[in-house]
């Protein structure tokens, strides 16, 4: 049985079971695409009966992500092989380091290495950008989050890198949240009244985050009592009158979100206006694929 070891902070999937399932498909998928009907080359050239080892190694400085969904990987190839994870997801790791070490049977590690560098490489490049908007706010009250901006399919994953990196999520769909954007404002007939028609409707069994883009939306907002309010693409100064106001309601206010062309180069300023969370969209639609290579020992 496919044994993996590993020293985890903040396992990228914690035994949900759709997050589970999201990753058996991904897994199979991935598998199915890349192997087809058969890995010729490694079938025609390599003794099946040769057993070795396989080390996993970051070509450059990064933060490691993806090490559930590269031991899935060589699980479903072959439930033989043992896989220790060295570097856990959240980890920082420089060029050269072993992030994780796989023995068995040489061509099965083969059949396995291309699927398992790609989730490894995606999952490492989202932890690792998280990491740097991460270390830009240190020391103010923001905290970043992500946003629905996800691969298709890749969510669940996307979202543990994102946690690998030291963000916050901030809702999984559309089904976790009552989330009032400019559409659905417009479409109701203003805030007030899709506020009251969500609380009707849902009677109180979700938070809700109304989106606002002048002072008139925010005093609208602010007189519903709502659970967050989202500044979208406001300036700093904006935001900081924002913050500023809803201050003023003391231990009664609702949460702050920032929201909207957001950047490595801006996000320390959004932080220091005062908002308590910062939603970059980047962080899953915008991160650089991590390199990896693969070393048979």
């Amino acid at each position: 049985m496919t044994r993996s070891e590993s020293g985890v902070t903040g396992s990228p999937l914690t035994g949900v079971p759709e997050a589970d399932e999201s990753l058996d498909r991904l897994v199979r998928l991935a598998l199915a695409e890349d192997v087809g009907p058969g890995d010729w080359t490694t079938v025609w050239t390599v003794d099946p009966e040769t057993v070795g080892c396989a080390h996993a190694l970051a070509k450059h400085d990064l933060i490691v992500g993806g090490t559930t969904a590269a031991c899935a990987v060589f699980a479903a190839v072959d439930p033989e092989l043992v896989v220790r994870v060295v570097r856990g997801d959240g980890l920082r790791a420089a060029a050269g380091d072993v992030v994780l070490e796989a023995s068995g049977r040489e061509g099965r590690i083969l059949t396995a290495e291309r699927v398992v560098l790609n989730f490894l490489g995606r999952l490492s490049g989202i932890a690792t950008l998280t990491r740097a908007f991460v270390d830009a706010v240190r020391g103010t009250p923001a905290r970043i989050v992500d946003t629905r901006k996800t691969t298709p399919g890749w969510r669940y994953l996307e979202k543990a890198a994102v946690r690998a990196g030291g963000a916050d999520n901030h809702r999984m769909g559309l089904y976790d949240m009552i989330m009032i954007k400019d559409n659905h404002i417009a479409a109701a007939g203003g805030i007030t009244r899709a506020v009251e028609r969500a609380r009707r409707q849902g009677r109180g069994r979700l938070p809700i985050e109304v989106e606002v883009t002048h002072t008139g939306q925010l005093e609208e907002a602010l007189g519903l009592g709502v659970d967050c309010i989202m500044l979208d693409n406001m300036t700093l100064d904006e935001m900081e009158r924002a913050v500023a106001r809803v201050h003023r309601l003391g231990s009664e206010r609702p949460e702050i979100e920032a929201s909207g062309n957001v950047t490595l180069a801006n996000v320390r300023a959004v932080a220091e206006t005062g908002v308590d969370q910062i939603s970059v969209g980047a962080l899953t639609h915008s991160a650089p694929v991590a390199d990896f290579s693969l070393r048979m020992h």
